[in-house]
């Protein structure tokens, strides 16, 4: 395996990770907002 497609593609994979985790925060939230309002 070539080491140089592992180098750029671990900083690709870390910053989709992270606006993954950051995005999925935001939905799970508001996911949890909507069955609230729902419920009252």
């Amino acid at each position: 395996m070539d080491w140089r497609i592992l180098i750029v593609l671990t900083p690709l994979l870390i910053a989709a990770g992270w606006a993954v985790f950051n995005i999925g925060a935001a939905a799970l939230r508001q996911f949890q907002n909507f069955l609230d309002t729902r419920e009252s």
